[in-house]
């Protein structure tokens, strides 16, 4: 009888809340959703992450707002995110950098993206594209690398930050050519292009959407890609393997991330979203023309790509010899 008792004493309590929990998820999102883009505004993050928060709103009738917090390669952001309420109205831009790059290089990093964030739904990934200004004497990849051989730590290249994707992508450069190229980290990708635009930076080492829209007005002239295969957007532009550095294949990934602990039916509704836009043809237009590749994931693979890269970077990261206090 005792026990038959408890049982349904907590089949009560129980079913409040699970009608509250049901509840919350059907409603979701009841409020406006922050989107936290911890980089400056402008760089190739921050675009896709507007574009993300715009197409949110118009096709469901939410309302995503953005909201910048860079600094430190994107790890202050990050850091907020990963602090913030499990509750689906905090969301994060995380991108390769400070999800897998970022914990192997600070010593006193605040968080671990496996264990404190939730994948919810990657939404592209880019090559790195090395580029010069319009009028530079370097007219291809080659000229840089004789350059630079013939007077070491002479010639520089900014990025967006130490410890980003696209820092170590030149330093993993400077290895394959056995080179040493002098790197100058900048806050954020708009000040180091304003840097290379004026010429006093030699090179640049960002993002595709970074650059695109320099590169197609005639301000910046394209080297090479790093990927695996050439850029969508930039066709012209050779890789740096096919430049004679065999197998060089570095490139990054954007998506949306939650604090872990976030309800599941609130990851699923995000990432459904999210998928459903990555599948019209305005979308998939959108990202490509800023210099981006669409690709969507269910949270389950995308967590994967996160634990996979997260280990894999962890050895790069050390044969680099790079850190940060």
């Amino acid at each position: 009888m005792i026990r038959k008792l408890i049982r349904s004493l907590a089949l009560a309590l129980a079913l409040p809340l699970a009608f509250a929990t049901a509840a919350q998820a059907q409603s979701y999102p009841a409020k406006p959703i922050r989107m936290i883009v911890p980089f400056p505004p402008g760089g190739g993050t921050d675009i896709l992450a507007r574009l993300v928060a715009q197409k949110l709103t118009e096709a469901n009738h939410w309302t995503v707002v953005p909201d910048n917090r860079a600094g430190a390669g994107g790890t202050i952001g990050i850091a907020e995110a990963a602090r913030a309420a499990p509750t689906g109205y905090d969301i994060v831009m995380g991108q390769k950098d400070n999800m897998v790059v970022a914990p192997w290089l600070y010593k006193n990093l605040s968080y671990n993206p496996v264990k404190d964030l939730t994948a919810v739904a990657h939404v592209a990934y880019t090559p790195v594209v090395i580029v010069t200004q319009a009028n530079s004497k370097f007219k291809t990849l080659n000229d840089v690398v004789t350059a630079a051989r013939a007077a070491p730590d002479t010639i520089t290249y900014g990025s967006p930050g130490n410890g980003t994707t696209i820092h170590l992508a030149g330093e993993i450069f400077n290895s394959a050519a056995k080179i040493k190229m002098r790197h100058v980290p900048y806050k954020g990708s708009n000040a180091a292009m304003m840097d290379v635009l004026a010429g006093n930076v030699d090179l640049m080492v960002s993002s595709v959407p970074s650059a695109l829209a320099q590169i197609k007005a005639g301000k910046l002239r394209p080297l090479a890609v790093t990927s695996a295969k050439r850029s969508t957007s930039l066709p012209d532009t050779p890789t740096v393997s096919e430049l004679g550095y065999k197998d060089f294949d570095v490139s990054t990934w954007y998506g949306v991330f939650v604090p872990a602990g976030t309800p599941k039916d609130v990851v699923a509704t995000l990432n459904a979203a999210i998928n459903k836009l990555l599948a019209t043809p305005e979308m998939k237009a959108a990202i490509i023309a800023q210099g981006a590749e669409p690709q969507s994931m269910t949270p389950e693979q995308f967590g994967a790509l996160l634990k996979t890269d997260y280990e894999k970077w962890k050895g790069i990261v050390q044969a680099s010899g790079a850190t940060i206090e």
